[in-house]
């Protein structure tokens, strides 16, 4: 229940983050923490065969690895300069922007009819990249205006992300029944720990909202379209079916906005962190529109196809 009302609960989470502003906004230092609880959830999800399967899908993954650490930097570059963002908002963007695709993308590749085995291969090899590649492309963008802690950056990052995968992953092999018997409370426990963070970082930005709200929600609508379309159309043009076209444009589109604002909280600002959480809504709402699109697509098509016989 808690996962199919998160659309509705992450705009409610941000409301609470600035109706209670003060409290909430001492939460900051957990942030980091719950990132990982998320982390170590999606751990225990996967096996070793979910990265083996990696070279069955290889021309896939491969075009979603250079859209995923391509289209998704750029156009938050892009957009952050055609709107005329501060040098913070600009560091969230591209946070948003170099991360690993999100495990939402699993779920709305299931909604949407997509590829679910690629989705779950796509968001498991992107988040093992990221390490690398989110303070390298964060680096190569802004490092000449910006000091960007690449070494501490790397650090936290396998912390964060290389640690609890791999124990999640560990646990799920080795004690594979217990994994199974949890793996039903996982989206849950991940929901409210996403909407926990959304709240905590609205409210630690409480006194700017009234005049920047707007300007992200664009930002980040944006650059979350611009990926979901830019996605579709290069998976289009490169010849994948219709059902791997959804789910590379899913995974390109749908970031680990989570990891992004915890890395924006520890190593730049909590103005940083906003992109992300509104992100973090944003993905939500227009992922399950694109999938509810694809839905309607298909029945279009039986049904075209059912009066055609």
């Amino acid at each position: 229940m808690l996962v199919k009302l998160f659309p509705v609960l992450a705009p409610l989470a941000g409301l609470a983050g600035y109706a209670f502003s003060d409290p909430l906004s001492a939460g900051g230092p957990a942030i980091v923490p719950l990132l990982m609880v998320i982390m170590l959830s999606m751990g225990l999800t996967l096996n070793l065969a979910d990265f083996a399967r990696v070279g069955r899908y290889r021309w896939a993954v491969l075009a979603g690895m250079v859209l995923q650490f391509g289209v998704m930097p750029l156009t938050a570059l892009a957009i952050s300069i055609a709107l005329g963002l501060d040098r913070d908002l600009t560091i969230g963007m591209l946070l948003v922007g170099t991360v690993a695709g999100g495990t939402a993308s699993n779920v709305m590749a299931y909604l949407a009819r997509g590829n679910v085995a690629l989705s779950v291969s796509m968001t498991a090899l992107s988040t093992l990249l990221s390490v690398v590649m989110t303070p390298l492309l964060l680096t190569l963008m802004v490092g000449s205006r910006v000091s960007v802690p690449v070494v501490d950056m790397l650090e936290s990052l396998l912390k964060i992300i290389l640690f609890p995968v791999a124990l999640g992953v560990f646990i799920n092999t080795r004690l594979h029944t217990w994994a199974e018997r949890v793996q039903p409370l996982l989206p849950a426990i991940s929901v409210f720990a996403i909407l926990t963070v959304i709240a905590i970082v609205v409210a630690l930005n409480a006194s700017r909202i009234d005049t920047m709200a707007g300007t992200i929600a664009i930002a980040t609508l944006a650059h979350n379209l611009s990926g979901l379309t830019l996605g579709y159309l290069a998976a289009r043009a490169l010849g994948f079916d219709a059902t791997t076209r959804r789910t590379i444009a899913l995974e390109v589109g749908m970031q680990n906005s989570g990891l992004a604002t915890a890395l924006a909280v520890k190593f730049f600002s909590s103005a940083a962190a906003l992109p992300g959480a509104i992100f973090s809504i944003w993905l939500n709402l227009t992922g399950s529109a694109f999938a509810a699109a694809c839905v309607r697509s298909d029945e279009r098509k039986a049904e075209h196809d059912r009066r055609g016989a």
